[in-house]
């Protein structure tokens, strides 16, 4: 049968790219190894966290899935950052590792121009250098016009405990053994990889006396833009927190060498999550802590199990006895799955363009893990992008290219195809430069109307996008018409405020800019009858009025840069005086534009010099 998009890997990359596509009225294949494993967690239960949480809005904003689904499934969800700037501030949600992936299957089942195929993938039908098909491990050909890989950790995937290594997914199932040597053959460069998870313990075993225990927040959030709640406050399930000890430190110590990562295993190639480091890395790399601190978070309300955040290791079973039983309040506990890395193929992310289709091959799309990042929410942002661009591709229209200030997506998707990835790319607030535009708070400002274009977001979700843009204004012009004089009965209220009286008239939006007034206060003098989404956002962009402008006059004159194009008829090879690095990165990561040159690791403002200076000559004699 011919379809006009495969999406090969069921993971969250694939969930999202699937249902792009669909939905933008494209016959669609998802393609993946167990049905009964797609949107499955098999590492972290939660959605969201610092950075990520503001993707899983962004995510939502463009008419994607992850957001919509951790709030239909979650068990508590909490603001972090919340007492910081707006710019840090990101949900986080504990997911229900049963109902996120049940709900997530049950979305695909009933979306119209879907089919979902267990099958896993051998290799791919490519001509001409454009790709037209897969074929199955059974040999059977599937044609279509565009596909999506997606294969998460899946690729050669070996799951490391000591000195064992066996060739298996996460969930024990057979991985794709001969996908990357074919897409080696075809001239890309593969690299190896690595995560790991921590193990999972019976709830009953756990001392919770000797825990500090996480509540959720007193008030109640959503990722989406478009429902109300499905959760109470008060029915949230707790987290708990833990430390290491020294006696934990001293067995990791004693045992290094029965670790995978440290001497189990000498044929280890795959390179660990610098943000996300083992148990036993901590342990080397910060020997100055007494204690590490440990997250006890619950999986779901349908079996008995804990997940151990932050003890992430390769050692054998025996030694992670051992391990856990040094935790305060685990002296007795009883591990029913036990922590494991695992290592897998990833393709160089620099071989791709930013719409997420390959350089070497037309219409084939990769996202997620197979692009060198970890977690679910950068590859559920990556495999909406690819779904989106795939479409347009077939659709022979412009893709859908987020810039740097526009979401953090744009700076996942920017730092993967100029920068590459030395280890699993985990995306972080530091990474993004305009991180005030991109808030929590106005993703859906920033992205809704592109959702609503490439048409993923309805008619009545974008109408409420509409009232809402014309409320904050509404709000915004009552504030600066509003004004107050220095009357008697104002100065007192002032007083009680604890703030200046006044001497002359202010406007309410002048007033607001003072760090003791916020907008609740001000309805002591005007009635605000907008929801509180619509008030939060008028008063953060009040308040932080100069330090937007400023960030958004920065990200003009990079959008400026991006806008001076490098012609394609570059050879870097030609350009005298260029150092030597700055000529090879340039080569391989062939830039679009000055701006993401700009951004390349080893090139030089030197290097950018000369580099504009031979575009200019280039252009003058015809070129």
């Amino acid at each position: 049968m011919n379809y006009e998009i495969i999406v090969v890997g069921g993971g969250h990359a694939g969930c999202e790219a699937a249902l792009a596509s669909a939905r933008k009225g494209h016959a669609t294949l998802l393609l993946t190894g167990r049905i009964d494993n797609i949107a499955t967690m098999p590492c972290n239960p939660s959605i969201g966290g610092s950075a990520k949480g503001i993707v899983v809005r962004e995510i939502d904003a463009l008419g994607g899935e992850m957001g919509h689904n951790a709030d239909k499934t979650l068990l508590q969800m909490k603001l972090l950052n919340n007492k910081k700037g707006p710019a840090v501030r990101a949900l986080r949600a504990q997911a229900d590792k049963v109902t996120y992936p049940k709900e997530m299957l049950k979305t695909l089942q009933e979306t119209e121009h879907l089919t979902i195929q267990e099958s896993l993938v051998e290799d791919l039908i490519v001509k001409d250098n454009q790709v037209q098909g897969v074929v199955l491990e059974n040999g059977e050909q599937i044609t279509s016009k565009a596909i999506i890989l997606t294969t998460g950790t899946y690729m050669k995937a070996d799951v490391l405990i000591g000195d064992t290594r066996r060739r298996e997914g996460p969930h024990g199932e057979k991985p794709s053994l001969y996908l990357s040597e074919h897409l080696e053959k075809l001239g890309f460069k593969i690299i190896r990889l690595k995560t790991g998870t921590p193990q999972r313990i019976e709830k009953d075993s756990i001392d919770y006396t000797k825990v500090r225990v996480e509540p959720g927040d007193d008030k109640l959030y959503t990722f989406s833009h478009d429902h109300a709640p499905y959760y109470k406050v008060e029915e949230q399930v707790p987290c708990y927190i833990t430390y290491t000890t020294e006696e934990t430190h001293q067995i990791i110590r004693d045992n290094l060498s029965k670790s995978s990562m440290y001497g189990g295993l000498d044929d280890i190639k795959g390179i660990g999550p610098r943000y996300c480091p083992s148990i036993e890395d901590k342990v080397v790399r910060f020997a100055d802590k007494e204690k590490h601190q440990l997250f006890v978070e619950p999986e779901s309300l349908y079996y008995d199990e804990i997940y151990l955040q932050g003890f992430s290791t390769s050692m054998p079973k025996e030694i992670q006895d051992k391990m856990v039983h040094s935790l305060p309040g685990f002296e007795n506990a009883v591990i029913s799955k036990y922590g494991y890395a695992i290592e897998y193929d990833a393709i160089y992310p620099t071989q791709l363009k930013a719409s997420l289709e390959t350089k070497l091959i037309q219409n084939l799309f990769t996202a997620g893990q197979i692009n060198g990042t970890s977690g679910y929410e950068e590859a559920a942002c990556q495999g909406l992008i690819a779904g989106i661009n795939a479409s347009l591709k077939i659709e022979q229209k412009e893709p859908l290219i987020l810039k740097r200030n526009d979401a953090y997506i744009g700076v996942l998707i920017d730092d993967l195809i100029t920068k590459g990835v030395r280890d699993p790319y985990r995306l972080l607030t530091s990474r993004a430069e305009y991180r005030l535009l991109l808030r929590h708070d106005n993703a859906d400002m920033r992205l809704r109307q592109y959702g609503y274009d490439i048409g993923l977001i309805d008619e009545n979700r974008y109408q409420q996008f509409v009232t809402k843009n014309k409320q904050m204004e509404e709000l915004t012009q009552l504030l600066k018409k509003t004004k107050l004089t220095p009357k008697v009965e104002i100065n007192t209220y002032f007083e009680e405020m604890g703030s200046p009286i006044l001497k002359d008239a202010i406007t309410l939006y002048d007033l607001l800019k003072r760090q003791e007034w916020n907008m609740e206060a001000l309805k002591h003098f005007i009635n605000i009858p907008y929801d509180k989404d619509v008030i939060e956002e008028v008063e953060l962009t009040n308040k932080y009025e100069g330090y937007l402008k400023k960030a958004q006059a920065d990200a003009e004159k990079m959008v400026e840069l991006e806008n001076k194009k490098i012609p394609s008829w570059i050879n870097y090879d030609e350009i005298k005086n260029i150092a030597s690095e700055a000529r090879q990165k340039l080569k391989e990561v062939k830039p679009v534009s000055i701006g993401q040159a700009i951004r390349i690791s080893g090139v030089n403002p030197a290097d950018i010099s000369i580099l504009m200076i031979y575009i200019k000559r280039g252009q003058v004699d015809g070129n």
